[in-house]
């Protein structure tokens, strides 16, 4: 018997990877090992936090005392640090704590949030037990990218991929800054290659910028004080710190999708108004958004990425 008391997330509730881990749970047949992955970190979070809890509660006739993140046999690992990596030492203090006996629950869960996030020694490390796990034991891999893992590492666990990830952008402001942004192209298809015209492109350009840098600063800010509050107490600063940047990455990162769709939109538009030509600028500005995208994963500021875009826009786009 099972007994639960942490709800799945309300995306996942009927689906597929829920109903098999459910039914795996129940029959004893679940692996020792498990990589769920999704494009939204909170949900994963939820799940497993979900899965622990009822993986924890196995064969108990009322259910623990402690929820997951607060029970003596659930260990969390995050990445740490603004360089949001899982160290080695990180999985050591992990393995020293699953080869001890469980206390409170007949099972010992580990949940690795950011599992990618690994650093070559730690990954090492960590395939070892994979290869040899502790008894009554399940590793929980969380996971944006999952072929960022070793591949020795994802043929060892069993996968689930989670749909039902959000890609709003919760920055207040935004909307409004994506219609200018179109507003700013339809600008210069209409001919602002010299004079007042021009001028008037350029500051549009930059007015983005400082609105955009503005928008993630106010964005980031309030999405950190949220994500903290919902931290356990003992959060280690350096596991803070890692959730701060981990925000940032992932607002700007749809921040930056959401620039893409609109692009694609403006230019859908003149297609439909009888501008074939159109094509080729949107080649041209994809190509850009994804060399502006690269900038960022190498960590160049996100207002330098976003000038470095929007200058190869007002290239492309304008009508001269």
């Amino acid at each position: 018997m099972t007994v639960a008391t942490v709800p799945w997330p309300p995306a996942l509730v009927g689906t597929p990877a829920v109903s098999v881990i459910e039914t795996a749970i129940e029959k004893h047949r679940l692996s020792h090992s498990l990589l769920l992955a999704g494009d939204d970190p909170e949900v994963l979070a939820a799940a497993g936090l979900a899965l622990a809890d009822r993986l924890l509660n196995r064969g108990l006739k009322a259910p623990s005392p402690y929820p997951p993140e607060r029970h003596p046999d659930c260990f969390l690992v995050r990445p740490q640090g603004k360089a949001r990596q899982i160290k080695a030492d990180s999985i050591r203090d992990l393995i020293g704590q699953l080869n001890v006996s469980p206390s409170v629950s007949k099972y010992k869960v580990a949940i690795l949030h950011d599992a990618d996030r690994m650093n070559p020694a730690a990954a090492n490390i960590f395939l070892k037990t994979l290869e040899e796990p502790p008894a009554n034991t399940t590793l929980l891999l969380l996971t944006g990218r999952p072929y960022s893992l070793l591949p020795t590492i994802r043929s060892r666990v069993l996968h689930f991929r989670f749909p039902g990830m959000a890609s709003t952008v919760p920055a207040e402001g935004w909307e409004v800054w994506v219609a200018d942004y179109q507003s700013w192209l339809e600008r210069l298809g209409q001919g602002v290659a010299a004079g007042r015209g021009a001028a008037e492109g350029i500051f549009g350009l930059y007015g983005l910028v400082a609105r955009f840098g503005a928008i993630l600063d106010q964005a980031s800010s309030a999405e950190t004080s949220r994500r903290k509050a919902l931290l356990p107490e003992e959060t280690e600063e350096e596991e803070v710190v890692a959730i701060e940047a981990e925000v940032s990455v992932g607002l700007r990162h749809k921040m930056f999708a959401a620039i893409e769709k609109a692009t694609r939109e403006h230019s859908i538009k003149l297609l439909r108004s009888g501008e074939p030509e159109a094509r080729k600028p949107l080649i041209a500005s994809t190509d850009a958004l994804e060399r502006a995208a690269g900038l960022l994963r190498v960590n160049l500021n996100e207002s330098a990425a976003l000038e470095d875009f929007l200058l190869a826009s007002l290239r492309i786009w304008t009508k001269r």
